[in-house]
């Protein structure tokens, strides 16, 4: 083996560093860019705001950036929509705490049920053993706790409020609950189907639960009828750290109607930004100085250009977003238009690509992790509105029912379709005898849809909808 040196041509692609800065702005979403732009300021003194009021008599509207420009006129009260505020109610943890707290109980105690407090999950389950538990505590306090004592302190925190809490599992849960509720016969007989029948009664198995405890139908109604009334998740209603943060989605774009027009609007609160005078003024004065950069220009040269980068990426950040929006409205104008989920159209990446002449990971990016504030309301993804055909629509005869509901034309067929009409047909049926996906498919079939039985599963399952047995209502 011996070390030796090759000359050799290599070509590759590499990316500066804008592009880079580029590639991360477009990820983030409104709240994000919000915080991205905060920094940028905070971090470069040569960046600053623009005072709106002294600058308006400066320029003149048409000099205004497009970003901006499109931000105030598409929806003057756009900037100003208020979303839903997060989730600042009290935790389940201090909810539970604030209680043990009141109940004057011996301090060994209250400190037990305080550590298993804190293994709940957010909907108040217990999936810790008390066994478990305890060698926790010996091992990391070295504090060995009696079982008594344990089972003493969980009994401590089942008696809490919401009834159910510190339960192992959905049917202990329900039967806590059941224990809160006055005497009665309806309470009796949902305590021993909970006890004796729960596989029968999770999978809608009414007859084997009417045989085994020889009850009227009226009478299992009736327990069917208290159970439903139970909370199966007690400690979802707190909030907390995961419910505040999943608890506000702000929309990056805004979509409104007006005199029959269709405006958009980014939905960021971004200033005008520009390059301090002062750096502006630096920079010139080392511009005309010729030969070699005195020591000590680095920092202005570097600070200015990278205020300069930061400004025009934003730019090209938000032309960018607006195009690929534009392009996804004009192709679901009528769904934007209607609001109706049959008016959407089959669409994919490169339907944008052909029309913004973007490549395909640029506006997967623009696309990803945003949503879109609808004319009447709704924020969605804007992901819902791509999707591949997935089956096609029988041409039939027009009639007035077909006509009034646009099928009779034939066409592709895209999985919202699918998913809507499955919701239909779901919310119409018989309860006691639910339609299987077989009978799903052919309900489908008969209005011209042609899919298959497992495109049929694959759309339940994503539109939420339980299999059939799971639907049976006694």
């Amino acid at each position: 083996m011996r070390n030796q040196q090759i000359l050799g041509t290599r070509l590759g692609l590499h990316l500066t560093q804008q592009q880079l800065r580029f590639v991360e702005l477009l990820e983030m979403n409104a709240q994000e860019l919000d915080e991205a732009v905060e920094r940028e300021l905070a971090d470069n003194p040569a960046l600053e705001v623009l005072d709106p009021e002294a600058e308006a008599d400066k320029r003149r509207e048409d000099e205004t950036p497009v970003y901006l420009r499109y931000a105030r006129q598409s929806d003057p009260d756009a900037r100003d929509v208020e979303f839903a505020p997060p989730d600042q109610s009290e935790s389940l943890y201090d909810h539970l705490r604030m209680q043990i707290s009141q109940r004057h109980l011996p301090a060994d105690v209250a400190a037990l049920a305080e550590y298993i407090i804190g293994n709940l999950d957010g909907n108040g389950y217990l999936r810790r053993s008390p066994a478990g538990m305890a060698d926790d505590i010996a091992i990391a306090r070295g504090v060995e706790v009696a079982p008594q004592l344990m089972d003493r302190a969980l009994e401590e925190v089942r008696r809490l409020e919401p009834a159910g809490v510190g339960a192992e599992n959905l049917r202990e849960s329900l039967l806590l609950q059941l224990k809160r509720l006055p005497e009665s016969e309806a309470r009796d007989d949902a305590r021993r189907i909970l006890q004796d029948y729960f596989d029968a009664f999770t999978m809608r198995h009414s007859h084997r639960i009417i045989s085994g405890l020889h009850l009227s139908r009226e009478r299992l109604d009736a327990a069917n009828s208290l159970i439903l009334t139970l909370n199966p998740k007690p400690g979802g209603a707190y909030g907390g750290a995961e419910s505040t943060a999943a608890g506000v989605i702000v929309p990056d774009y805004i979509v409104s109607r007006e005199s029959g027009e269709l405006y958009i609007s980014l939905n960021n609160r971004i200033p005008e930004l520009a390059i301090g005078e002062s750096f502006r003024e630096a920079m010139r004065g080392i511009e005309l100085k010729a030969g070699r950069p005195r020591k000590g220009t680095e920092f202005i040269r570097d600070r200015y250009r990278s205020a300069s980068d930061f400004i025009n990426t934003l730019r090209q950040r938000q032309q960018t977003m607006l195009d690929v929006m534009t392009a996804i409205v004009n192709h679901q104008r009528a769904y934007f238009e209607s609001g109706d989920v049959y008016a959407l159209k089959p669409m994919m990446l490169k339907d944008i690509e052909r029309i913004t002449g973007y490549d395909k990971s640029v506006i997967s990016r623009a696309t990803n992790n945003k949503y879109v504030s609808m004319p009447w309301g709704a924020v969605m993804p804007l992901r819902s509105f791509f999707s591949d055909t997935v089956g096609s629509v029988e041409k039939r005869p027009p009639s007035s029912d077909s006509e009034a509901d646009g099928e009779s034309d034939g066409g592709e067929l895209t999985n919202r379709q699918i998913e809507a009409a499955l919701c239909e047909l779901v919310a119409a049926e018989d309860k006691k005898h639910p339609l299987s996906d077989e009978k799903l498919r052919c309900e489908l079939l008969a209005r011209g849809y042609e899919v298959s039985r497992r495109t049929v599963a694959k759309y339940r399952d994503r539109a939420g909808i339980l299999v059939a047995r799971l639907r049976k209502e006694f």
